[in-house]
């Protein structure tokens, strides 16, 4: 019962904090432009956006760390290298109108380089989409008091969620294979390995000079769903998950 009452919160943040990260992507782009996306497995997010906007193969780029994903997006004639994330991007500064990086930021080493990373190659007025988990939660403060480490942390039963979701990844085509049991590369896609605080990732990304940053929160936890809304407006530095729009 208490499982099946967490996974229905957990649906409402996921579905919401990635229907506004994607609305975001969508208005930054709605002018023409280039993009960049972070962590772009196998280019889906360049079929979502080319159905709702005029989204040329020349203006999307992307990043992805898994070789089989790359050769899958390139032999589709997607602009998707090999990379990490974790060191400088391969571009001039000034490229990108957007660039944007959805459940990334957290599995990084140095996710401030990331950052920085971003606003140099950010055009003027460009905008960076981030959407990543909140460490300052009442659920993780919960969770330490139980003497548990929280799952937004680097936790040392990280093999024991990946055996959790294999059923679910296994159904989802060889990329996400190649990635089932990578809890202690240096680039895991399951693990989290540093994450930022609501407050934290608002400061960094103004000191590192974006000129406009907003961030949204999603999911107060415990609190049920119909009380969500009107607590996320309230306490959005303590909410589950967290989409920033930062304007360079």
């Amino acid at each position: 019962m208490l499982e099946n009452y967490f996974s229905g919160l957990y649906q409402r943040v996921a579905e919401n904090s990635y229907q506004l990260a994607s609305k975001e992507i969508v208005k930054a782009l709605a002018n023409g432009g280039d993009c960049l996306d972070c962590g772009a497995n196998n280019g889906h997010w360049y079929t979502k956006l080319s159905k709702e906007i005029d989204l040329s193969i020349e203006q999307y780029y992307g990043i992805e760390w898994n070789e089989a994903c790359v050769k899958t997006s390139q032999e589709k004639g997607l602009n998707i290298c090999l990379g990490d994330l974790n060191k400088l991007l391969p571009y001039k500064d000034d490229k990108f109108t957007c660039i944007y990086a959805l459940s990334v930021l957290e599995h990084l080493l140095n996710g401030c380089k990331f950052l920085k990373e971003c606003h140099r190659t950010l055009k003027d007025d460009g905008k960076l989409i981030l959407l990543t988990p909140n460490i300052a939660t009442f659920f993780t403060v919960a969770f330490l008091l139980l003497g548990k480490m929280p799952s937004t942390g680097p936790h040392p039963d990280s093999d024991a969620l990946l055996n959790a979701e294999w059923e679910k990844l296994h159904n989802l085509g060889s990329c996400h294979e190649a990635w089932a049991f990578d809890s202690e590369s240096d680039t895991p896609v399951h693990r989290h390995l540093i994450v930022f605080s609501f407050r934290v990732l608002k400061r960094y990304l103004e000191m590192i000079g974006f000129s406009k940053v907003k961030g949204y929160g999603f999911g107060l936890y415990p609190f049920p769903n119909f009380m969500q809304p009107m607590l996320e407006k309230i306490d959005p530095w303590h909410c589950h998950q967290m989409v920033f729009i930062a304007q360079k």
